[in-house]
This record gives C-alpha cells, sequence and structure tokens, in this order.
C-alpha cells in the first residue's frame, strides 16, 4: 500500500492530489487509506475502515483474554487465593478485562496527546521488547537456559536497548524528543543493542548461574512431565465428566487416584511407541486452568516426542535461514553498497513482494481452512442438524 501510494500522488483521484501525504499523515498510517481511495473512491475508504475496525477488535479482543487469563490463573490463582472456585476466576477475569481496557485506553490517549503516531511507534518497539526475543527462545529451544537467566535476560536487555537509543540519539540529533528519537538510525541502535543484549545475558547468566527451579512436590512433578509429553497411567475421569460432574470433582477424583509419574525413557519409550493407543484418554495432571482441564481430559492426547524434535528441527533451520536472508543477507546487502534500484530491480523487488504476500496469504488463510476441512463439515452438519431438527453431527 506504502508503494501504490508513492504511485498514485499523482492521480486525480489521489485525496491529497495534487500535494502527496504530509509527513505526519504519512506518521499516522494514512498511507493505505489514501491508496484505497484512489483506487476504489469511498467504497475503497468503506473497505479500509471495515479491515481497520476487523483488525483493531480482533487483536486487541485477543489481548484482553490473553491479559485476564494471565491474571486470573498466573497471579490470582496461583499467588493469591489457590483454593479461588471457578465463580471466583470468572469474577477476577472480567475485573481483569475490565482494568486492562481502561490501562489500555489510558496509554493510548497519552500516546496520542504527545504526538506520538504509529510509525514512531513501530520503530522504537525492538528497543521495548526485543530483549525478550532470543531469551524466550531459548527457553524453549535450550534445554540449559536457567530460572535466573530467563528472569534477567529481557530486563537488561531493555535496559541495554533504552542506554544506546538515548545516547546515540543525543550524539547524533543534539536533543531528545519525539521527532529525533524514532529517526531510523537512532532506533536501529536502541533495536539492535536491546536484542543482542537480552541474547548476550542470557548465554552469560546461563552459565555463571545455572540452576534451574525443581520441586518434589507431585503436582510440579507432573506438571513437567506433562509439558515433556510424558503421561501416567490411564485415568478415569472420563466417567465423572460423561456423567454430568464436573471438572474439580473429576480432578480430585484423578488426583486422589494419582500414581507416580514416569520418569525413565524405557518408560516414556513403552508408552508411546510399543503399546496400542487406548481409546481411553490420559490421565491428566491439574493445571489451575479449569478449561484447559477439562479439554485435556476430554481430548488431548500426549505428543509423540519424535514428532516434536522433528518439528522441532525444522523450524528452527527454517528460522535460521530466514534470518540469513531476510534479516541479514539482503538488507545489509543492499544498505552497505548503497545500491540504488534500476527499474528493473525495482520491478524485480515488487514482483517479490506481492508473491510474498500471496504465499503467505495462502499459507496462513488458506491452508488452515483445507486442513480443517472434516471438522468444519462435522461442525456445519451439526449446526444444519440442530436448524432443521434432523439430528446431530456423530
Amino acid at each position: 500500500m506504502g508503494l501504490g501510494c508513492a504511485a498514485l500522488t499523482s492521480s486525480p483521484e489521489f485525496p491529497t492530489y495534487p500535494s502527496p501525504l504530509t509527513a505526519a499523515q504519512n506518521g499516522a498510517g494514512l498511507s493505505s487509506p489514501a491508496t484505497a481511495i484512489a483506487l476504489l473512491g469511498k467504497g475503497g475508504a468503506g473497505l479500509m475502515l471495515l479491515l481497520l475496525f476487523m483488525a483493531v477488535t480482533s487483536s486487541t479482543s485477543a489481548e484482553l483474554i490473553a491479559v485476564s487469563s494471565l491474571l486470573t490463573f498466573d497471579v490470582y490463582k496461583t499467588y493469591i487465593r489457590p483454593k479461588a472456585t471457578s465463580n471466583e476466576l470468572v469474577r477476577i477475569s472480567h475485573l481483569g478485562i475490565v482494568i486492562y481496557a481502561l490501562g489500555l485506553a489510558t496509554f493510548c490517549a497519552i500516546l496520542n496527546a504527545v504526538n506520538v503516531n504509529l510509525t514512531w511507534l513501530l520503530t522504537v518497539l525492538g528497543v521495548i521488547v526485543g530483549g525478550a526475543s532470543i531469551p524466550n527462545g531459548l527457553i524453549l529451544l535450550w534445554p540449559r537456559m536457567s530460572t535466573l537467566a530467563a528472569i534477567l535476560a529481557p530486563w537488561m536487555g531493555l535496559c541495554f536497548g533504552m542506554i544506546a537509543w538515548f545516547v546515540t540519539t543525543s550524539k547524533r540529533s543534539g536533543v531528545i524528543s519525539v521527532t529525533t528519537t524514532g529517526d531510523a538510525i537512532n532506533a536501529v541502535a536502541g533495536n539492535i543493542t536491546s536484542w543482542a543484549g537480552g541474547a548476550l545475558v542470557a548465554v552469560v547468566v546461563t552459565y555463571i548461574a545455572p540452576q534451574k527451579f525443581t520441586s518434589d512436590d507431585p503436582v510440579f512433578v507432573a506438571r513437567v512431565n506433562k509439558i515433556n509429553g510424558v503421561s501416567d497411567t490411564p485415568h478415569e475421569k472420563e466417567s465423572a465428566l460423561s456423567t454430568g460432574g464436573d471438572i474439580e470433582t473429576a480432578l480430585d477424583h484423578s488426583s486422589s487416584t494419582e500414581k507416580p509419574p514416569i520418569s525413565s525413557p524405557a518408560d516414556s519409550n513403552t508408552l508411546y511407541g510399543d503399546q496400542p493407543s487406548s481409546s481411553e484418554p490420559a490421565k491428566v495432571t491439574p493445571t489451575g486452568n479449569h478449561v484447559v482441564d477439562f479439554l485435556e481430559a476430554k481430548h488431548i492426547e500426549p505428543m509423540d516426542p519424535v514428532l516434536v524434535k522433528r518439528g522441532t528441527r525444522l523450524a528452527v533451520w527454517f528460522n535460521v535461514a530466514f534470518l540469513c536472508i531476510a534479516i541479514v543477507l539482503v538488507p545489509f546487502t543492499l544498505f552497505g553498497s548503497d545500491y540504488i534500484f534500476s527499474r528493473s530491480f525495482f520491478t524485480g523487488w515488487c514482483v517479490v513482494s506481492f508473491m510474498w504476500c500471496w504465499v503467505s496469504m495462502i499459507i496462513c488463510v488458506i491452508w488452515p481452512v483445507w486442513e480443517s476441512r472434516k471438522a468444519l463439515y462435522m461442525i456445519t452438519k451439526g449446526l444444519l442438524g440442530d436448524m432443521t431438527g434432523k439430528g446431530h453431527a456423530t
């Protein structure tokens, strides 16, 4: 849309014709609406408004759900009231949504009042969150990652990034303001320092303080086994759930019949590879999240460690390739060589960009629908059966 805006500036249909968009308008993200209006008129403006409304509401909804879940289960139930009932948790979840919504609205109003636009926010976002990117990845992919490193690295990366950002801005621009801190080079200094600082601290602290949190609590051990894909013996929770019992009763019943978790590789291999899978799901270790416990009790089977390892290896190599090509090779080669696009090179750049967008859309939008076609068929059949009274999907 940005390229389209630049190309259509001289068109009489462009909203600000004959003048281009101002820097403030571009910073506010108005290049996409201007392009849509130039191409489709008022209909384009309506479609862009609908697109923005759907994007904002969906992303805000996801944030509200995530934050309320964190406050409810990871803070309130874990540290404040471990014995909280489901009704209490629902009330805390609703309260968390209200508090976060008010905080988010206040923060946005403050940014608008001090003339911080979307472009500035996206430019400096890496300074704020970049320090946590590598440590989060290491938590999943590096077995040696220590507890102290996981806690300390993101904050140290943020501190390093902020220092580099402000020092670079002061030295290059002479003054620290919204305009100078939003300068690309100033922000890049903070972004790179935050990213590299978080990674460096994570590795160094892990070797200095390699201790990890451990506990002999059976519930903790069982949860670790579950995270690692190791399941206990078959449970009797299904009967309680299928007869109308609530999840708390089912969890209490399962914990009363709990057996020692599998800890040896031989037991794990036997569970996954040498025995036929039972139609009865494996016993679920309570997580404290009643919705998660219910879904796992009804549906979820332990992951196959062989498939998990294969998928992890594939994801790592694809991310390494993407990092080397799209993040390092192409940008640094073009920027470092001061290359000026020729017409043919620019055409090729646009073609690759369109291909990237279409392939991404197919993978992210069409492929999930195709993968879920059977489930969608069953859901549709069930809905039609409910509406027509001709039965339900099995």
